[in-house]
């Protein structure tokens, strides 16, 4: 899908004379709003209900924010939350980045999709990474989108975990610049996450997922040997930073759970 226009100038805005409340963010959000740079110029894209820019903006936290997205109800709901909470917020309806320019922005939010489809709107983007942030927020393949930023000269400089409804999410800080390869623990639990308390519970559940994918394989009709021992080999790496996560939070004796 390519966008309506190239840079649209569609602002919402509040009357000044309304006293509006304050926005509150889900967990998950609020780990990656917390992870904004202070004085960024936000794009924030697939922005759904669009309530990362406007509690940034409601915040004072960024310059200016433009919130993009492929269908016209999401920014539709996106007008409707900046005017509500009192904020301009500018709207493009585009795949993407494909309406955004470089220098409109410093700061790049991509959220609530798959590592796949992130990774996807990377690639078509033809944005030179230097001097940008980008801050992502994988719902599922987060292994897939650690992988590729590694492999096309873009680091994670720091993770965060967030626990919301239950689940375990990552939200990635990346810049443009080379770094040694991941290892496999980091592919797969995320790079400088032994800090975080919830880093124990959100790589266990990576190895029952490695360990529910090596047992399918083993019940294929054509056995796969190399990948179950990739499978296998991976949970076994895992089991051992967990380890060192045990250790060094004094919590060794929930080792046996794995």
């Amino acid at each position: 899908m390519t966008s309506t226009t190239k840079r649209p100038n569609k602002t919402t805005k509040a009357h000044t004379d309304t006293v509006c409340a304050l926005l509150r963010l889900q967990p998950r959000l609020q780990c990656l709003a917390d992870c904004v740079p202070r004085g960024a110029r936000l794009a924030d894209v697939g922005t759904d209900h669009g309530y990362l820019p406007v509690w940034l903006l409601q915040n004072g936290r960024i310059r200016s924010a433009i919130a993009s997205d492929i269908n016209a109800l999401p920014l539709e709901h996106a007008r409707r939350t900046a005017a509500e909470y009192g904020v301009m917020l500018e709207l493009r309806l585009c795949a993407g980045l494909d309406a955004i320019a470089p220098d409109e922005a410093d700061t790049v939010a991509i959220a609530g999709m798959g590592g796949e489809t992130i990774l996807a709107i990377l690639q078509a983007a033809a944005w030179d990474w230097h001097g940008h942030t980008l801050l992502l927020q994988p719902m599922t393949k987060a292994e897939l989108l650690r992988r590729w930023l590694s492999e096309h000269s873009l680091r994670i400089v720091a993770e965060h975990l967030a626990l919301d409804k239950g689940t375990i999410y990552p939200v990635m800080s990346v810049e443009a610049g080379e770094r040694a390869p991941l290892t496999s623990a980091e592919a797969w639990c995320g790079v400088g996450l032994l800090h975080d308390p919830l880093y124990g519970d959100y790589a266990r559940d990576r190895v029952r997922k490695l360990e529910r994918a090596a047992a399918g394989l083993r019940q294929a009709k054509t056995l796969d040997t190399k990948q179950i021992e990739s499978l296998e080999a991976d949970a076994a790496a895992l089991r051992e930073r967990i380890k060192e996560w045990e250790d060094a939070n004094g919590t060794g004796d929930r080792s046996g759970t794995l």
